[in-house]
Parts: structure tokens; sequence; C-alpha cells
């Protein structure tokens, strides 16, 4: 007996080499699919459409969209991280799924740091503090003067508790010093629905859900929330420059598997990303919805890795300062 315990952690190692390539090799044999952890229609849905297409044909298996919204964007992210650990089921998980809510939530479902296996960083997406096109402000410094005589009666949206829309007009209301009632949606979409209705004041959301109705003029846009100048926005001033100093809230997307993934499935989904996000036709559409791909050394699977690992600190000393708390 004594021998055979010996024995099993080499054989076992034996057959991950010998039978590593074959699994690769194998997946995809059936549909794999891509859980977006929100509302058709929402930011991180259009990235997910638009990345499945391509990687559908590089894969020569069907990659279906599935939404799957609620709790900011965690009830979707969890499926996957307690799903089997074969390939078949991927998130595309974001800065609220993957950092905001590790400390937003008492009791998150998940560990974001230690229940996936992280695969790539895609993109970077913008986001823009966006008004009912009726609210009586151009800029920031006059949208803040409005929101503070009126903070008792206004009405913020988001796509969820916890998810990036959330966290980005929180601190801009916990920087600015005002205290306005959050109405939370399953997903950017619908939160920008009734900002057209005019059923709520204003929202901060991402560059693909954004430029369509800044464009259209159904929304007023007041401010871009990143540092500089947005390359989708370039005539809209940031905060950073309209008053609020350094304030700077950015989303990004992300591909993760459940922990325990085989590495070489991992590599598999990561190159087949990589061929999807330097194919032109996908550089085209992500440049028209104002998403951002990152460049290639940040990449990989360990950049990932540690990526989620700095977002999850960066976001957990404003959250806990701004005094936001989740069930």
């Amino acid at each position: 007996m004594t021998t055979l315990f010996r024995i099993l952690p080499i054989a076992l190692v034996f057959a991950s080499l010998c039978f590593g390539p074959a699994v690769a090799q194998e997946w995809p044999s059936r549909p794999v699919t891509l859980v977006v952890p929100f509302a058709a229609g929402g930011p991180i849905d259009t990235i997910g459409r638009i990345l499945a297409t391509r990687l559908a044909e590089l894969l020569g298996q069907q990659v279906i969209v599935e939404n799957v919204g609620g709790a900011g964007g965690m009830t979707g992210t969890a499926r996957v991280a307690k799903a089997t650990p074969d390939g078949y089921q991927v998130v595309l998980g974001n800065v609220g799924t993957h950092a905001g809510n590790q400390t937003l939530y008492r009791h998150p479902l998940y560990n974001a740091a230690t229940d996936f296996a992280p695969v790539i960083l895609v993109v970077e997406l913008p986001l823009v503090l966006v008004a009912r096109k009726d609210l009586p402000a151009d800029d920031l410094p006059a949208f803040l003067a409005y929101a503070k005589a009126n903070q008792a009666t206004m009405q913020f949206g988001s796509g969820g508790a916890g998810s990036a829309t959330h966290l980005a007009c929180a601190l801009l209301n916990a920087a600015a010093g005002i205290e306005v009632t959050h109405v939370p949606y399953r997903g950017g979409a619908p939160a920008m629905q009734d900002l057209i209705a005019g059923r709520i004041d204003y929202l901060c959301v991402d560059t693909p859900v954004a430029l369509p109705q800044i464009e259209s003029k159904t929304v007023k846009p007041i401010a871009v929330l990143t540092r500089g100048r947005s390359p989708s926005l370039p005539a809209l001033a940031p905060a950073h420059e309209q008053g609020l100093a350094d304030f700077a809230a950015t989303n990004w997307a992300g591909l993760f598997l459940p922990k325990d993934t085989p590495a070489p499935i991992i590599a598999k989904l990561h190159d087949a990303t990589v061929a999807a996000m330097d194919t032109p036709s996908v550089q085209a559409q992500m440049k028209k919805v104002g998403a951002d791909l990152v460049a290639p050394e940040r990449r990989s699977p360990a950049y990932l890795q540690r990526f989620v690992e700095t977002e999850i600190e960066k976001w957990a000393g404003p959250i806990k300062a701004s005094g936001l708390r989740a069930d």
C-alpha cells in the first residue's frame, strides 16, 4: 500500500504529460458557452458577441453567448466558478465581477483571485457620465452644482449593485460630496433605456452603450471618467480636467475559466482569443464601439492573474472610504 501511494503521484504527472496534448486536440468537441453576466445589449454583451463570432470560426465549434445577469454580475460569474473545469463554460468578467464586488459585498459568491483560471485580458472600456437630455447642466461643474441642490430627489442608475457602472457613479458621488438614490438594473442597456426615458437622472456607463446615444443626442454627455481624454470621445473633457483632480474609473473585460481547467485547454482558448484580437474585422468592430484592445504584452494568463489581484486591492480602498456596502 505504501508503495502504491508513492507511485500514484508519479503516474498522475506522467498521465498529464501524455494526455495533455490530446485534451487540447479534442477540445472543443461540442459548443462552448460564453457566459456574459449582464443583460443583452450592454457593453460586456457587445464585446462578448464580437469575440464569440470570431472564436467560433477559429475553434471550429459554436460559441454560444448566454446572458446570466443578477447581483452586479455575480450570478453568472459564480455559475462558471462552480462549473465542471472542462473548457465548455467560460465567463467574460470585468472590474465589477472580478474586483469591486470582492470588497463591496459582505459575502461575495466566489473568490475572484483563486476560483478561476485566468485566460486573457481583452479590452479596456472608458466609462462616461451621461445625464438625461433635459437636465440643466452641460459640464461637470454645472452638473455637480445641480446635484448638490437637488440630491434628495435625484436618482442614478447602474448595471447592478457592485457593477462597474455602480462603483464609478458611487465613487463620483463620494468625491463630489453628494448622496443620491441608486437604482440598480440587470445591465447597462436597460439602465440606459430608463435614462433616455427620463426615469433616472444620470448614469456612469461604458462607451459601447454611451456612444450611440451621445451621437443621437438622446442623452447628455457630462464627462469621461478617465484621467486623460478618450480616443472614443476626444472632445469630451475628463472629470480630472473639470475639477475632480485625479478621478478615474475604467472598466475592462477578460476571459476566465473555472479553476483546475487543464492547461492545454487554457492555452488553446488563449491562443484563439489572441488570433481573434489580431483579426482586422474584430479590431474595427471594437474601435467602433469604443473598446480598446489591450497591448500584446498584457495578454498572458499570468498577467491577468496579477491584474485581478491588483484591481481588487486598487478598488478596496475607495470602496471602503466611500462607505459603500451591499448584502
